[in-house]
């Protein structure tokens, strides 16, 4: 694996609290390409990447609570956007890419935590975009460093990368870069909610 310099992940976050701020509360169980994942526990995983990378930045151990939509904030319209905020202030911090941090209690080099961090934002705000029937245009910077690490993770640790993602699902060489990392990260581009 690796090491990078520091990415911002200060527009990937915004698009995503874009995305967040508009889902109405009617589709808070709705489906999402997240095996058994309503559109609820979607946005508490939101929620706990938030902070738990967050505090890997800051070098802090943190443990990896199971998404819930019964554990869903009440306030999370409002709460998610600014823990998002807070995870890129946080690795916006050089400091935060040196050394060992600690998400979900698993040690990693600082550098590829952070890369999981802006991975697990971009995938994910996709998720939930599409579930929601919203637009979704993350930074294209980000998204070819999402893609870089996803063959990078697939090709060091291919047992881990199955055990996080369903199997990889092939796309044209010529799609574009957000339907490479979809596939990498086990995700069907043209996946719609049905009805």
């Amino acid at each position: 694996m690796t090491t990078t310099t520091p990415l911002d992940l200060t527009s990937s976050v915004a698009e995503v609290a874009r995305v967040v701020t508009a889902v109405p509360e009617d589709q808070l169980t709705a489906p999402t390409p997240c095996a058994d994942t309503s559109v609820a526990a979607l946005l508490d995983h939101l929620h706990g990447l938030a902070v738990g990378l967050r505090l890997a930045a800051e070098k802090r151990s943190t443990g990896a609570p199971s998404p819930s939509a019964d554990a869903l904030p009440a306030d999370w319209r409002t709460r998610i956007p600014r823990e998002l905020d807070e995870l890129a202030d946080a690795w916006r911090d050089p400091a935060a890419w040196e050394g060992t941090a600690e998400p979900g209690g698993v040690a990693l080099p600082a550098a590829w935590a952070g890369r999981v961090a802006l991975n697990e934002v971009v995938v994910h705000g996709w998720d939930l975009a599409v579930a929601t029937g919203r637009a979704y245009a993350p930074d294209p910077a980000a998204v070819r460093a999402c893609t870089a690490y996803g063959r990078e993770f697939a090709a060091a640790v291919p047992e881990a990368r199955d055990s996080i993602y369903g199997p990889e699902v092939p796309v044209p060489a010529d799609a574009p870069e957000l339907d490479q990392l979809l596939g990498l990260t086990g995700r069907d581009p043209g996946w719609r909610p049905v009805g």
